[in-house]
């Protein structure tokens, strides 16, 4: 039914932090959202754990938390970007409780078609779009 595959943990992975590191511009699928969402929780539970033991491991969390920052903010504002959103909507993170309205963004699926930040990234109602 996709004209794509459906992207997977790695290819999730790469596309955030090698392909888009800064890119706040176009859209993403939530799989690439979810798998990133997913890969930070891990691997904030496995330090977390090795930290009891090895104190010294919390300055790896730091390190990885400041180079994961702005791939961290550009794929949220993708996300939003895919469902039709502008990525200021992200500043609702701020506003305690409000702040699930993002969740709910979130686990929206893409807007078909091309919308105001480009094609869909599933292929799915591009051509009809370009063809009106």
């Amino acid at each position: 039914m996709y004209p794509m595959k459906t992207m997977g943990f790695i290819e999730a992975l790469e596309s955030v932090v090698v392909k888009n590191y800064a890119n706040f511009s176009g859209r993403a699928r939530r799989s690439e959202y979810w798998y990133f969402a997913l890969a930070n929780m891990i691997f904030g539970a496995v330090t977390g754990l090795m930290s009891v033991e090895i104190p010294e491991v919390m300055y790896l969390v730091w390190i990885a938390g400041v180079a994961l920052l702005i791939p961290s903010l550009a794929v949220c504002v993708r996300r939003l970007h895919d469902i039709g959103k502008s990525g200021w909507w992200y500043l609702l993170v701020l506003i305690p409780l409000v702040n699930l309205v993002l969740i709910y963004f979130f686990i929206l699926d893409s807007q078909p078609g091309v919308n105001q930040y480009g094609p869909n990234p599933k292929g799915i109602g591009n051509q009809e779009m370009i063809e009106r």
